[in-house]
């Protein structure tokens, strides 16, 4: 066994280790999940139906997904023996503790987050977190009543090449004071307004995470084809994700100390080798991150923020450990749920929240409030309403 398999096996070992019964064992099937899916409306996200299997300490029993071909592909797939078209059915009749609500469409997250909660069950939900910010606080509200504990898919800020690399930044001083923070989306065809919803909600929680802070305003440009958008130009996104508008988007956002936060996404004919992620620049140099299931991170030791001498290198963060992925349905999402089943035991909040996801929902909203506006707007967002939905509706 080589040291990256030994490292690997070690965390999967800390993970079951952290929960076994009297005799050092994992007590078998000590939670009951369920999966809410839809074959047509969102899918399952990236495999998240798998987030529990292979877990001895979770029950899998069953698969709700109005598709009956879907349904019975993934309830084979993460090894569930029951499966139902309606979603609340299975609810009634399987009363999980545990539910992962698996479509990347948003349009019935709420719906299906309400649904759960009736039933006091915990879970992980697929980022975006919902439509609007309205939807979000009566989601929070929910939460807190019921004192349930809730995950949001930013994988990528759970794996161990994030937390090593927040702690050398945050704790360790690795690049000095930060500065300011640069984040791209992937540009790809959805570039614009549904790349700032899909995939700019994982680097503004990065953002967040790394600034320890929420911004306290939001300054943007949205433009559609080079031109300013216009209310008319609002549209529908290419998946159920509520309006959105511009294919190209350049927005700011000031966090606490003036650190200053710039996020990109620009309709270009270069889309095959994709810049998502997000750039950390600080008083001592630079880290950059490109982001995926196993986020490449590089550091620059360079307070100018450039290597102009043949000695100054991009390099390995001083003491990473090392993190490949093996099996991508199974292990992508272990460290959420690791902590995830923690908190509900420890009754505490999950480090990967739903009020994480909603603060990086409020992020996307102050870029359209922003536009819609024609100026700097100050966050959190006074109207909690759909801006676009406002703007389009004059």
């Amino acid at each position: 066994m080589n040291r990256r398999q030994f490292l690997i096996t070690a965390s999967a070992s800390v993970a079951v280790g952290a929960m076994t019964s009297a005799q050092g064992a994992p007590e078998s099937g000590k939670y009951k999940a369920c999966v809410i899916g839809d074959t047509e409306a969102g899918g399952y996200g990236h495999s998240l139906h798998m987030v529990f299997a292979g877990r001895p300490d979770v029950s899998m029993l069953a698969v709700a997904d109005p598709n009956e071909a879907g349904r019975s592909k993934r309830a084979a797939e993460c090894g569930a023996p029951r499966s139902y078209a309606d979603y609340r059915e299975m609810l009634e009749k399987e009363r999980p503790d545990l539910v992962a609500i698996a479509p990347r469409w948003t349009l019935k997250h709420k719906e299906y987050f309400l649904a759960c909660a009736d039933m006091g069950a915990h879970g992980i939900m697929e980022k975006p977190l919902c439509v609007d910010l309205q939807e979000a606080d009566e989601m929070m509200a929910v939460l807190d009543a019921r004192k349930l504990k809730w995950s949001i898919a930013f994988n990528m800020r759970a794996t161990p090449t994030l937390q090593h690399l927040h702690k050398a930044i945050c704790e360790e001083g690795l690049i000095g004071t930060l500065l300011e923070l640069r984040g791209r989306g992937k540009e790809d065809p959805r570039a614009g307004g549904e790349d700032l919803i899909v995939l700019g909600v994982h680097v503004f929680d990065l953002m967040a995470w790394f600034t320890g802070a929420r911004p306290d305003w939001c300054f943007a440009d949205i433009s559609c084809n080079g031109q300013p958008a216009t209310p008319d130009k609002v549209g529908e996104a290419t998946e159920g994700l509520g309006p959105i508008v511009g294919d190209t988007i350049h927005a700011l956002f000031g966090f606490r100390g003036g650190v200053a936060g710039y996020f990109d996404s620009a309709k270009n004919p270069d889309t095959k080798d994709t810049r998502f992620g997000l750039d950390l620049h600080g008083s001592k140099g630079i880290v950059t991150i490109r982001l995926g299931a196993a986020p490449y991170v590089a550091w620059l030791d360079s307070p100018i923020w450039t290597a102009n001498r043949l000695d100054l290198q991009w390099k390995a963060i001083p003491g990473a450990p090392a993190f490949a992925i093996h099996d991508p349905q199974r292990e992508t999402y272990a460290p959420i749920i690791r902590d995830l089943i923690s908190a509900i035991e420890e009754n505490r909040e999950p480090q990967v929240s739903l009020k994480d996801g909603r603060n990086a929902l409020e992020m996307t909203q102050a870029v359209f409030e922003s536009c819609v506006q024609g100026g700097r707007v100050p966050m959190p967002l006074r109207d909690r309403t759909h801006p676009l939905k406002r703007w389009a509706a004059r």
